[in-house]
């Protein structure tokens, strides 16, 4: 007979034969040694955040989306959120405080699907001092009301990272002024018009159908005053951001894209009030509010495309908002603004180095590879300097603050010029839509005055109603509607396919691109470290037993080794010992294991063959060389780039691989290696001085400042909601290979726009020679407007779609 214990145990073993993935986060589980009756966990994390959940009845979380947890969660330092204690930290971050009631705002990156959301927002039910939460699914920002006396700040914020939602907490979130893009009142204003045009053109369809028959007057005179009322809103509310803006442009002499908008709107409403007051007409009420409706509604289409993403972070989102500083009388957290010369701070393993600053202890390894490209982790000796921005690998350490964070290595990089120029506005006073609409404006007022004085010598009757019916039939938004429909819809089909643009004068300045210029580290490689291992083939046994013994440190070798590996069954370790920068000893199945340099396992290696972790399992030596991989898309794609650009490389690395990315890039091709931030930037000056429109294509820190210099900068982005330095665009890592098309596609966009500027150009000589002539009656002027814009809007998006689809390219939203 079997127990209960034994049929359990059968009734799982076969449970992870036939599924083996983690019931809380879907990751492939080795075995099923962690459990809860038949439920099987890759690690004690996920157990644990199930748990919390069951214990609190939340177990739904499970039933509205499988696995709908992030992967292996890792536990926290129990200290890591002790400066949330530290009340002056606390303020920073609180967005309304009555003393006991408290409001804050986190984001939260690992916000995927709708479990997620729907435990956000179910928080109270885990500590009863949270009274509400909700979730901006979009922006992933969490916004809690909690009472101090029940729970604090620093409890709330281990609560989440807990249940392995851990808010991203920066230097930046401390500050003022954080840009927003989403624009509630355009929203408002949206409605508002959207109710207001259709009101006023239903009641404007009896007066279109009875001609010929006519109306009864006492029912045109009652839609015509409900018209007017309706379209105060549409001109007063709803169409103030076209004046606000044109009369800003005017201030500086300038007519730019609003000002033809705001002209065509003027003439159009006090024409109209002016026809239904006398009794001449009903006037063009339904065309000006159906303006107003369709340029909020492609406005607001571009506004969703980056409403969720950060285009401008500096060097303060990368930065953590406080640090643990040691004085005589223990440890204490201080804003990280408030370090000064001298303070000693202490730094754990992951943490980032917030100012230059010397080294104490015996040695320290810190990656740099954010900072300066250089993708091998650093060792520092005591008494040497350890620069701002570099991630600390290891053990704890303590340094001593040289420099403060306003005068560090990369905060002097920051105050280059190049990050004080306005990219957004140069773009826009460049764009060939600005040049139109003013070159359009031009004419038509020279047009306008040339029949207003060919009238006043023949007919001076005919002088008002000829002037405004060119001004009403002539309205240059049908012009401007091709560009922001073309625009927001290629918007809409890039983010689809993993680029994410600013805004939309990017688009315009990618179709000028000649030149473009790449990173290496994490760009075109991997920032996944491989190996390639000679000597001694490990044996699957041999390999459980690496793993067992590499997976405890916090050493990035060793993690990168685990990785290799991939997870191994659990197994008894004795005598497990590291020593810092040197290796780690351990004991297994009375095998003693030795991993690390070649003088802790005792090897001799020639010059050439030189390794970066030795293994060494009693006599039998394993030697482990890291390779730089590509990513998957990048062969197939150079060959499409190099057609149609010069490409450059620039490297904070060494120049180890100089000849693979040369067979990779080409002969024509510049590659240039151990370049510092301040190099990159020169560099992009330097092209840009040869008259070359350049494209760089960055992934960290170190390519802040070129990405910041060049014509169009793109951040390649393994997860486009982590940090990403200022830029014009983010490209999803995971999509990289859409890049040939979708260039291709933003540099298109310049003839689909040239496609409805034609066909809006011949719309207006027609329409503008017929009025000239007095022969436009202003019935057909109000139904001409709203059918040339219905026309535009089909036109621009279908023509963008059909390129889009010829390239490739999805036109789906993404999932």
């Amino acid at each position: 007979m079997q127990t209960a214990r034994e049929r359990n145990t059968i009734i799982i073993s076969k449970q992870v034969q036939e599924k083996t993935l983690c019931y809380h986060c879907g990751v492939p589980c080795i075995n099923s040694a962690i459990h809860i009756d038949q439920k099987i966990f890759c690690c004690e994390g996920c157990k644990l955040v199930y748990e919390i959940l069951n214990e609190n009845g939340l177990c739904n979380y499970y039933n509205i989306q499988s696995h709908p947890g992030l992967s292996q969660i890792k536990p926290i330092r129990n200290d890591k959120y002790a400066y949330l204690d530290n009340e002056d930290i606390a303020k920073r971050i609180y967005k309304f405080t009555d003393g006991k009631n408290i409001i804050v705002t986190f984001y939260i990156p690992g916000v995927h699907c709708s479990s997620c959301m729907w435990l956000l927002e179910h928080m109270h039910k885990l500590n009863g001092g949270i009274t509400e939460s909700r979730l901006n699914f979009t922006t992933k920002e969490l916004t809690i009301h909690f009472t101090s006396d029940k729970i604090s700040l620093r409890k709330v914020v281990e609560l989440l990272a807990t249940i392995g939602y851990e808010p991203y907490i920066s230097l930046e979130d401390a500050g003022k002024g954080k840009i927003k893009y989403s624009n509630k009142a355009r929203i408002y204003k949206l409605g508002v018009a959207g109710f207001c045009f259709g009101n006023i053109m239903m009641m404007s369809f009896p007066e279109y159908l009875s001609i010929g028959s006519g109306i009864e007057e006492k029912y045109a005179l009652l839609f015509r005053v409900l018209n007017m009322v309706l379209a105060v809103p549409v001109f007063f509310y709803c169409a103030s951001e076209f004046f606000v803006s044109a009369w800003r442009g005017l201030k500086q002499k300038t007519l730019n894209i609003d000002a033809p908008i705001a002209l065509a709107l003027i003439i159009t409403y006090t024409r109209s009030i002016y026809e239904i007051s006398t009794g001449v007409g009903s006037g063009y009420l339904d065309s000006m509010s159906g303006i107003v409706f369709f340029m909020l509604v492609g406005r607001i289409v571009q506004d969703r495309t980056y409403s969720s993403i950060s285009f401008h972070r500096d060097y303060k989102a990368y930065f953590p908002i406080a640090v643990n500083v040691i004085t005589p009388s223990g440890q204490k957290s201080k804003n990280l603004q408030d370090l000064k010369e001298k303070d000693i701070i202490l730094l754990y393993n992951d943490e980032i180095v917030p100012a230059d600053a010397v080294l104490l202890d015996s040695t320290a390894l810190v990656d740099y590879s954010f900072v300066t490209g250089e993708s091998e982790p650093v060792t520092i000796q005591a008494g040497n300097t350890v620069y701002a921005g570099g991630r600390l690998c290891g053990e704890q350490v303590r340094m001593q603050v040289v420099k403060p964070v306003a005068g560090s290595y990369l905060t002097s990089l920051w105050n280059h010029h190049a990050f004080t120029k306005n990219k957004a506005k140069n773009n826009a006073d460049k764009s060939i839509i600005h040049a139109l609409s003013r070159y359009f404006t031009y004419i038509l007022f020279a047009l306008a005055a040339i029949t207003a004085i060919y009238w006043a010598i023949n007919d001076p009757s005919k002088i008002l109603p000829s002037v405004s019916a060119m001004l009403i039939v002539a309205c240059p938004c049908a012009l401007l509607l091709s560009a922001t429909y073309t625009n927001g819809n290629i918007l809409r089909i890039l983010s689809n396919n993993g680029l994410f643009l600013r805004d939309p004068t990017v688009i315009e300045q990618i179709g000028k691109i000649d030149q473009l210029v790449f990173d290496k580290t994490g760009t075109l490689t991997e920032n996944s470290q491989h190996f390639s291992a000679t000597g001694h083939q490990l044996s699957e046994q041999e390999k459980e037993w690496v793993y067992n013994t590499v997976v405890s440190s916090r050493h990035p070798y060793a993690q990168a080794i685990a990785n290799w590996i991939g997870i191994q069954p659990t197994c008894q370790v004795k005598e497990w010992v590291e020593s810092r920068g040197k290796g780690i000893e351990a004991l297994i199945n009375n095998e003693r294991i030795l991993i690390g340099s070649a003088m802790f396992v005792g090897v001799v290696p020639a010059a050439d063959e030189k390794a970066n972790v030795y293994v060494r399992i009693n006599d039998n030596i394993t030697s482990l060389h890291v390779k730089q991989v590509f990513r998957e898309a990048i062969p197939q794609m150079m060959p499409k780039l190099r057609e149609r650009y010069t490409i450059s490389l620039l490297s904070g690395d060494n120049d180890k691989q100089r000849g693979l990315m040369h067979d990779l890039l080409g002969d024509s091709s510049e590659l240039l290696f151990g370049q510092k931030p301040i190099d990159k930037l020169h560099y992009i000056e330097r092209l840009q001085s040869n008259g070359k429109h350049v494209l760089m294509i960055g992934d960290g820190l170190n390519d802040a400042g070129a990405l910041q210099q060049s014509d169009v900068g793109i951040t390649l982005a393994d997860d486009i909601n982590n940090f990403t330095p200022s830029c014009d665009a983010i490209l999803d890592a995971n999509k990289f290979k859409n890049l040939p098309a979708v260039l291709k596609l933003a540099a298109g966009s310049k003839r689909v726009i040239a496609l409805s500027f034609i066909i809006s150009i011949v719309y207006n000589i027609v329409g503008l020679t017929i009025s000239m002539k007095g022969l436009m009656a202003p019935m057909i002027a109000a139904i001409l407007m709203p059918v040339s814009t219905l026309s535009i809007v089909l036109i621009t998006t279908g023509a963008s779609s059909l390129l889009a689809r010829r390239l490739g390219l999805s036109l789906r939203d993404a999932e």
